[in-house]
């Protein structure tokens, strides 16, 4: 599990270096700050149509060889991107060809990656490792922005994409070499050993989410949230320039406080056992009243108070839901839910920000930040209220009404 943990740093530090030097090179190729986000976009968008085909993928193929041969493939991107950067051969549609393919392979290496991580500790640790992954995330994420700018500066553009590829192969180099914990949940007892009829195919993981309250529910609850909230480096960039009148530098330091909570809610994120839909409702609905201050603040150092709890609470809810994603189904059957996930996930990635920016446009970000935090909140609230309702009408016989009506 060290050796999972340091691999996958080393990873999103390369990631993310990537990430951010392509919105720069886009805008160096095209000038327009509207093609950026359709890059981004066109790596997303493959999840939205083939998710649940490469989650069934993880679950009929072994799952070490699925990740060490999808880091491969990403690792091969990354330099073919490098290659033609460095010869200068790289336009705007071999650069949306490249971002494709990264999102297709994107589709299956996310759940195998995931899931192996948790193949590598006991199941009473699962909750744990998966906060771990959040904390090497977050550490990932701030290294690789930090770096990109050195590398960009010092060495060129070529070598931000040449070491986000070493960073793939370094992980493909070490996944050979892990072996799962004694006690850990093991994906290969399936279908067989169950003696269930399970076929591998894409409609048993569509059918077991949908027949599921537990999931149905954590994906209310993440919808709302996700379209509503969390999207503060839209909101609070706004917030900050516009009625708090800071600058960029003050939107930085905004940032760096977001970064430093979601750290400390990975922390205490990875100090759960039990993680439950409840819990996550809960966070989530205090993480929107959370938003409704916020946007009330009157100044930025009143912000900067309210943003850290914000970000611990934000960090610890995903990685809770993250738990019960990834432990609720049968070993046989999580790749293909969260295959599910990733392509309801999606439409949430593709959907919010715009859904936000027209709320903004409208109500301002104040506005937006406090009308979106009571949609939270209120929503997760009428849930529960409903939810509680419903399990107090008592469930009445037929035999009981024969002897009432006798």
């Amino acid at each position: 599990m060290r050796w999972w943990s340091v691999a996958n740093f080393v990873s999103n530090a390369g990631t993310w270096m990537q990430l951010t030097v392509q919105n720069l090179l886009v805008l160096q190729i095209t000038g327009s700050a509207a093609a950026t986000g359709l890059s981004m976009s066109v790596q997303a968008a493959p999840a939205l149509l083939i998710s649940v085909f490469g989650g069934a993928a993880v679950d009929r193929w072994p799952r070490k060889l699925t990740a060490a041969v999808s880091q491969a493939l990403l690792g091969a991107v990354a330099f073919v991107t490098a290659l033609m950067v460095a010869l200068d051969r790289l336009d705007m549609a071999s650069l949306m060809v490249l971002a494709a393919v990264t999102g297709v392979v994107a589709t299956v290496d996310g759940p195998a990656c995931s899931l192996l991580g948790n193949d590598l500790v006991p199941r009473e640790d699962v909750p744990s490792a998966i906060g771990v992954g959040a904390l090497v995330h977050q550490a990932g994420r701030l290294t690789g922005a930090a770096l990109a700018g050195v590398t960009v500066g010092f060495l060129g553009t070529a070598a931000a994409y040449a070491a986000n590829g070493l960073s793939f192969l370094f992980v493909a180099a070490v996944i050979p070499f892990l072996r799962p914990a004694r006690g850990a949940v093991r994906h290969v007892v399936a279908a067989k050993e169950r003696g269930t009829k399970d076929t591998m195919s894409v409609r048993e993981g569509l059918a077991f989410f949908a027949r599921r309250p537990r999931l149905l529910a954590l994906a209310g609850v993440t919808g709302v949230s996700a379209v509503f909230g969390r999207n503060y480096q839209l909101t609070l960039a706004v917030l900050v320039t516009g009625p708090l009148a800071g600058g960029a530098g003050s939107f930085g330091t905004v940032s760096t406080v977001l970064a430093a909570g979601g750290i400390v809610g990975a922390v205490l994120g990875a100090r759960l056992r039990r993680p439950s839909v409840r819990l996550v409702g809960a966070l989530a609905a205090a993480g929107g009243l959370l938003q409704v201050v916020a946007g009330l603040s009157p100044s930025l150092a009143v912000l900067l108070v309210m943003v850290l709890p914000m970000a611990v609470v934000e960090s610890v809810s995903d990685t809770a839901g993250t738990a019960v994603l990834q432990t609720d189904p049968p070993a046989h059957l999580r790749g293909r839910v969260l295959g599910v996930w990733g392509s309801i996930g999606t439409v949430w990635g593709l959907g919010g920000p715009p859904a936000l920016g027209l709320l903004m446009e409208l109500a301002g970000a104040r506005g937006a930040l406090i009308a979106g935090g009571l949609i939270i909140a209120g929503t997760i609230g009428a849930g529960h209220l409903l939810r509680e309702r419903r399990a107090a009408v008592p469930m009445v016989s037929p035999v009981a009404n024969l002897e009432t009506a006798a």
